[in-house]
């Protein structure tokens, strides 16, 4: 549903330099930024679990996107009574460039289609092993959120994961919603007049 591609890469880098982020480059500006607070830790419990392989110093995002993964967990497990998996959050250009080595698919680490991780505003989340269900569950939440204007999302099919760039938007979004998130968001309801208003 969400096939990767220039476009989508364009949209992620538009919300970065919209939000004025920077692409943070090395570890020094990594934990600098967790330290002001800009980075926010994503917390593994019930609903959520990471890959044993992400480094837990980059366990890290923005405080909206953290926000956006620990509610689309919760409503996953409301749903089936299991834990969503967190593969990567932020990362900085020299990890990107040695990520690039080994994938060709990765994003560049520089320019206007660079991965939108390196400003923290992304996580790619599990999807090898989820079942059809799940998976279309995940498509419709994620098009509801993408018709909002809240995320921007990719199915990378050769890494089998949701690659989610969350945007800055979500905030002042959720503070309207008297219940987050929504268990069943369903995209035909989200109509052209719907979102003008």
């Amino acid at each position: 549903m969400f096939r990767p591609s220039h476009e989508s890469l364009i949209v992620q880098n538009a919300e970065v330099d919209r939000l004025e982020l920077p692409r943070i480059q090395d570890d020094d500006e990594l934990e600098a930024l967790k330290a002001s607070g800009a980075l926010q830790p994503i917390i593994a419990g019930e609903t959520l679990r990471f890959d044993p392989r992400l480094d837990p110093s980059r366990r890290y995002c923005r405080p909206w996107t953290r926000d956006f993964v620990q509610d689309l967990a919760q409503a996953y497990y409301n749903r089936f009574h299991q834990q969503i998996q967190v593969n990567s959050a932020v990362r900085t250009v020299k990890v990107q460039k040695k990520l690039r080595r080994h994938n060709r698919n990765a994003a560049p680490a520089e320019g206007d289609t660079a991965s939108s991780h390196l400003a923290g505003l992304t996580v790619d989340l599990q999807r090898r092993g989820m079942t059809q269900e799940q998976i279309h569950w995940m498509e419709h939440y994620l098009f509801y959120m993408k018709a909002l204007g809240l995320v921007e999302p990719e199915e990378e099919r050769r890494q089998w994961v949701f690659h989610i760039m969350v945007s800055g938007h979500y905030a002042d979004w959720r503070e309207t919603q008297d219940v987050v998130p929504m268990e069943h968001p369903e995209p035909a309801i989200v109509t052209a007049e719907s979102r003008a208003e």
